[in-house]
């Protein structure tokens, strides 16, 4: 992390000590009781681009799932689900990193201000709040299909090691990528019952995307992550990472364009991607990895990205 992220303080008698990636002013530390802050701080109540990044391609399996139906209004129940269970579950995993990154986020500037390593929740409270969003989590995927409880509840595993990825390879970012769009397949599925080439398709582009977006992200922790040893696709890359970027995006537009086509997809779905190609080209054209608030400014701003492809699938299959 690099210095100018260097973690803000708020009046402790009010909100408790500020995140540095938090959204100023946010309700989460405006509105709740002083004894909830620290666990709407675990959930990053006041970090909403996270969930964000999470509901995303559950949206875009709901709307392409209903394309390959036929076309329609997609399901508002399903999507309402989706938004529930992406806060509910990006909180659960936002948790379950914390309790495993304590001691690291400790000896980070950017972090070393979470509720755990601050000393606001201890690592059983933590422990007790992970259990909590997680009955919440399958009392949402229990609205389901059988095959998607099943199918959601497999990606568990995924998110379970995601948090001890950045100690053993370079590569924790595709770890992420294949936990946080996991909904793509997820949002399919509530529909048909079953998987195709298709959302298959889609989920790879999307884990793609999330290879470019979180390698952007890493960028403001590479200095500390070097000193600490943890790894990341940023450090692996470097001087080249603009290189990797551009393979990133362009491989998720074209998987993602592969799925509509499948899917069956018409003009305005197709439409949809060249915008958020537009999207990434400004991306890049942005970059700099020595500049920690541009990272910090592109990332957020993939939340356009992602919602340009799923107003174009959901605009699609509405038209159809």
């Amino acid at each position: 992390m690099c210095p100018v992220y260097t973690a803000r303080m708020s009046d402790a008698s009010n909100h408790g000590p500020g995140i540095a990636d938090a959204l100023p002013g946010h309700w989460a530390d405006r509105l709740l009781p002083a004894a909830l802050r620290p666990y709407a701080r675990l959930m990053r109540l006041e970090r909403p681009i996270g969930w964000w990044l999470l509901l995303l391609p559950c949206l875009w399996g709901l709307a392409l799932g209903q394309t390959a139906l036929g076309g329609g209004v997609p399901d508002l129940w399903f999507a309402l689900l989706f938004v529930i269970g992406a806060i509910i579950m990006r909180g659960a995993g936002c948790t379950l990193n914390d309790i495993a990154d304590r001691d690291i986020d400790a000896r980070v500037e950017r972090t070393k201000l979470r509720p755990i390593p601050a000393g606001q929740v201890s690592v059983t409270q933590a422990l007790v709040f992970l259990g909590v969003l997680s009955l919440a989590g399958l009392l949402v995927l229990v609205q389901f299909n059988g095959f998607s409880i099943v199918l959601g509840a497999s990606s568990l595993a995924i998110v379970a090691v995601y948090p001890f990825m950045k100690r053993i390879t370079y590569w924790p970012q595709a770890a992420l990528g294949l936990a946080f769009n996991w909904g793509a397949l997820v949002g399919w599925a509530a529909l048909h019952g079953s998987l195709s080439a298709a959302p298959i398709l889609l989920y790879a582009g999307g884990v793609a995307w999330t290879l470019a977006y979180d390698t952007i992200y890493a960028h403001q922790d590479s200095q500390d992550d070097a000193i600490i040893g943890v790894k990341s696709t940023a450090l692996k890359f470097g001087a080249h990472s603009p290189a990797w970027l551009s393979a990133f995006f362009f491989a998720a537009l074209a998987l993602i364009d592969a799925a509509i086509w499948l899917a069956g997809g018409g003009i305005i779905a197709h439409l949809g991607v060249a915008g958020a190609a537009l999207h990434a080209a400004w991306q890049l054209s942005r970059f700099d990895a020595s500049n920690s608030r541009r990272c910090l400014e592109l990332f957020r701003s993939n939340r356009i990205f992602g919602l340009i492809i799923a107003i174009a699938l959901a605009t699609d299959s509405i038209l159809t």
